[in-house]
């Protein structure tokens, strides 16, 4: 280090100024110039004349340039004084510039200047004095810096002379003391200052790093005397060090060592504490305090805990490392922290990172009180009880539950609820989804992690309410024509006491469209104890919709709907006050026919029944019963329909026409008949049918035994409907039917004979064989044909004598055979096999030839027609030839015996078949 004497640096820069030890600033814009201007005069106004100088030429420079000169470093025992002089001029009158002049101890940084001035040019030179202690072993060095404005001029100094004494005309300071303090605190600094209390000056702390505090108050010391007192208030680690006073009068400026502020950073823990043990109301927990920031020494610690939520705070000291901190409050977060102090005012550090931890439950003190309900309905049930607080539960995180018992339907139901609504002033719950008219026994349960407490039980029933539906399944209907009986079960959910049961009906259809159903209607209410009901005077063949729903005190519940149909009834048949006809004839009855009147079904069928009357054994006291025929009646078991039937109109029976495929035979003059008129009426699988005798006839001649049979009564404006034509039998007279009659009945006594011999071989036969083709007895009755051959010749005779007969009357073949057909049925008949071993066979529909030949005339032959009727769908006529339907080898039927003139007649009238074959032996 190079030590300089007192007065290097003093320079009057007539030499070079590094002579002086000077130096230009290499941190700055622009260089100081050296002029001497009394070796060079200057005719410039604004130039100094008669000096040498340091100048800094400000023309042409932007504002805010800077240009520093240095001295040499300067190294004294005691305060000291240094002078200089100072020059400003500028162009205009104008300020060039600033001049600032920095003392910088040790290297350090320039800091803030001790003394500057500005302003409008002097255009004179100005002596400043600088009163400075800095004292060995430190080093000073004082900086010269001017600062540009922008306009143009000069700022000079000269003539800069260190004195080894005070200052004349400036005060100057004796010491300043370093300070060490805490962050946070005031550093309270004191300067001693060498001058009268009351002189005129400004006195000021002055901080390496640019901080500046004012005087606070003075003390005299002695009458030269007095300190001044600083105080740097809210201080930091930044804060930390040197500062000096700077004292400022009208001569010059004085400098004071610096004096070091020391900032202490109080001890923080690096750590939180650490958590032991913790209970409802108690926590242990350790320090963890050696690791710390801030500086030292520890001389006491502290614990301070604060709950999270809330103002309840706490500041326990601790002399272990570990610690009890106890009368916490249950279920509660808190915080703690440890607190360090060192040495010093506001020695004790911020708190440490705080632990975060929660005390644990406590079992709640009691359960729930004066547990009460404050409202019952059918389905749900609102109880209330005495509110509580964190003072009964001793947790904030809890439950409080409902619990209720029920029985339903035979079984105990448990259920529990929570209840939501507990810090309210009344808090109440409603438990919902209830069932009706059900005893419940209610209980609450406030329950925490530590324990349970249950309230005492409470028992209440619900109320009632309508009850459930009827079961659909459990209606049952009886129909009846004009009746209906309904039976229920009452609902499987009362939901109360049932007091009455509503049944509302009403008609919604029927089978006769024809019907007015608006009145069919109405409303019946039956006791509980009635679940049944009788529905009188109902429409036959009606649906009837039923409603169903039962009610308790609380009203009706929800309706249940079915339907039943009655059944339908026969149609009523309109009154016949006689039962004459309109016109008879020997074949025919005319008679009027009026339309039935539909009940509950339209009418599907008419029909006429004509039945032939037998002689009865009247029975004392016996009431005739009219008939009705459910299958129509016929050879065939066909049925004959009419429909269409609007008004009254008269219908023929024996017509000799055809209704809908079928025949209107002529009738029998010979015979007695009682024709009926029936109507049918058909629905819902369902048939009912109603008849009234219309009519009789008497027999003219001989009753015979015939076959009740049905016609048809045509639909308005039908003569004659689609189906196969149908001969009409030629006319009979009255007085010729007598003779036939006679003879006839010979030939049926002959025949019959016939016919009683030949069963009585066929039962000899039957022994000794079970089963035989017809063929094989026509060979037996050949090997007899000597026994029979008396038998042959009066058949022979009696065949002659009708075939004469028949000559005479010129019957016509094909009208005997069609009238035979018609009565025997045999164009479609069939004939079964029994177990005596009687042939089956059917016969074809070209049974009998198609041949037509008219017969002229009336004779015994019309008379033997006349006991059968001719069939409208068995004879035909068929063009070109026609084989004989008798053929040797194949089998035919056996006749009746009743049927034998009429097969006798066939086989005159058939070709190449005869009783000749029919008996041959092959």
């Amino acid at each position: 280090m190079i030590l300089f004497s007192f007065v290097t640096g003093d320079c009057e820069f007539d030499k070079p100024f590094a002579a002086c030890g000077y130096s230009q600033g290499r941190e700055d814009d622009l260089d100081w110039e050296q002029a001497n201007t009394r070796v060079k005069p200057t005719a410039d106004p604004w130039m100094p004349i008669d000096s040498a100088f340091m100048m800094v030429n400000t023309s042409g420079r932007f504002a805010g340039q800077k240009a520093l000169l240095l001295t040499p470093q300067l190294k004294e025992n005691d305060t000291h004084c240094v002078i200089f002089e100072y020059f400003l001029s500028g162009r205009e009158g104008a300020g060039p510039g600033q001049l600032n002049v920095y003392i910088r101890e040790n290297n350090s940084p320039l800091g803030m200047p001790v003394w500057n001035v500005s302003g409008p040019a002097t255009r004179a030179w100005v002596q400043v004095e600088l009163a400075i202690s800095t004292y060995w072993p430190n080093f000073y060095q004082m900086v010269f810096e001017v600062v540009t404005s922008g306009h143009r001029g000069l700022l000079a100094i000269k003539d800069v002379v260190l004195q080894g004494h005070q200052c004349m005309n400036t005060p100057h300071f004796l010491t300043i003391k370093g300070v060490e303090v805490n962050a946070g605190q005031t550093a309270a600094f004191h300067c001693t200052v060498n001058g009268r209390q009351r002189d005129n000056f400004n006195l000021w702390l002055q901080g390496i790093g640019g901080r500046e505090a004012p005087m606070k108050s003075t003390k005299p010391w002695n009458n030269r005397r007095f300190i001044g007192t600083f105080d740097v208030e809210n201080t930091t680690k930044g804060d930390s060090g040197r500062y000096r006073c700077i004292v400022h009068s009208d001569n010059g400026v004085g400098v004071s060592n610096y004096g070091e502020l020391t900032i202490k950073q109080p001890p923080v823990p690096i750590a939180p504490p650490q958590l032991t043990a913790v209970g409802a109301t108690y926590m242990w927990i350790q320090l963890n305090a050696n690791s710390i920031n801030g500086d030292g020494p520890i001389i006491d610690r502290e614990v301070e805990y604060r709950t999270v939520s809330g103002t309840m705070y706490d500041l326990q000291p601790v002399d272990k490392t570990t610690h009890k901190i106890g009368h916490l409050t249950p279920d509660t977060d808190y915080e703690i922290s440890v607190l360090l102090t060192r040495p010093l005012d506001g020695g004790t550090g911020a708190p440490g990172p705080p632990l975060r931890a929660r005390t644990k439950c406590a079992e709640p003190i009691h359960a729930p009180r004066r547990l009460e309900v404050v409202d019952v309905q059918s389905k749900q049930v609102t109880i209330r009880w005495e509110p509580f607080g964190y003072n009964v539960t001793r947790c904030h995180s809890y439950n409080l539950t409902v619990q209720y018992r029920s029985r339903v339907a035979g079984k105990d139901e448990t259920r529990e609820e929570v209840c939501y609504d507990t810090l309210g002033r009344d808090p109440q719950h409603t438990i919902h989804n209830l069932t009706p008219y059900t005893n419940l026994s209610v209980k609450l349960v406030l329950k925490n992690p530590e324990g349970v407490k249950e309230s005492r039980e409470m028992a209440l029933q619900t109320d009632e309410d309508v009850p459930g539906a009827i079961p659909l399944d459990s209606i049952q209907g009886s129909a009846y024509e004009e009746k209906m009986i309904l039976k229920w079960r009452e609902p499987a959910q009362t939901y109360g006491i049932i007091t009455q049961y509503e049944i509302s009906f009403k008609a919604v259809s029927s089978f006769d469209p024809e019907l007015d159903l608006s009145n069919q209607s109405g409303k019946v209410l039956n006791h509980v104890n009635e679940s049944s009901h009788i529905f009188l005077g109902l429409y036959p063949g009606s649906t009837y919709s039923f409603t169903l729903r039962a009610s308790t005190a609380k009203g009706y519940g929800p309706p249940v709907i079915t339907q039943f149909t009655t059944k339908i009834s026969a149609p009523s048949m309109p009154a016949y006050d006689q039962e004459t006809s309109l016109n008879q004839t020997d074949s025919t009855v005319t008679v009027l026919l009026k339309p039935a009147q539909s009940r509950g079904a339209p009418v599907s069928v008419y029909q006429v029944v004509v039945e032939e009357e037998r002689p009865r054994r009247a029975r004392r006291g016996a009431v005739e019963i009219l008939r009705c025929y459910p299958v129509p009646i016929h050879f065939q078991n066909s049925t004959f329909l009419a429909v269409g039937l609007q008004a009254p109109q008269p219908f023929t029976v024996g017509d000799n026409k055809t209704y809908g495929g079928y025949w209107n035979t002529p009738l029998l003059p010979q015979k007695s008949y009682s024709i009926y008129f029936q109507a049918v009426s058909t629905a819902n699988g369902e048939t009912k049918i109603d008849c009234v005798r219309v009519a009789t006839k008497a027999a003219i001649l001989v009753t015979q035994l015939t076959t009740p049979y049905i016609r048809i009564a045509p639909a308005a404006g039908d003569d004659q409907l689609t189906g196969e034509a149908t001969h009409k039998p030629v006319a009979v007279e009255p007085e010729k039917q007598t003779d036939n009659t006679v003879k006839i009945t010979g030939v049926i006594a002959g025949i019959l004979l016939f016919v009683i011999i030949f069963l009585g071989v066929i039962l000899l036969l039957k022994k000794r064989r079970t089963y035989h083709s017809y063929t094989y007895y026509l060979k037996l009755a050949k090997k007899r044909k000597e026994t029979l051959s008396s038998t042959r010749q009066e058949m022979t005779v009696m065949v002659n004598s009708m075939d004469k007969s028949c000559t005479e009357q010129g019957t016509n073949c094909d009208e005997a055979l069609s009238f035979m057909d018609t009565h025997t049925g045999l164009s479609s008949s069939s004939f079964t096999l029994n177990k005596s071993n009687t042939l089956s066979t059917t016969l074809p529909k070209s049974y009998y030839p198609d041949d037509s030949q008219t017969l002229g005339g009336g004779g015994s032959c019309s008379d033997t027609s006349s006991l059968v009727q001719s069939h409208g769908h068995s004879l035909r006529k068929r063009e070109g030839t026609v084989d004989a339907p008798y053929q040797t080898g194949q089998l035919h039927p056996a006749i009746r015996v009743a049927d034998l003139l009429q097969h006798i007649t066939q086989m005159k009238c058939a070709e190449g078949y005869g009783f000749k074959e029919e008996y041959e032996v092959r």
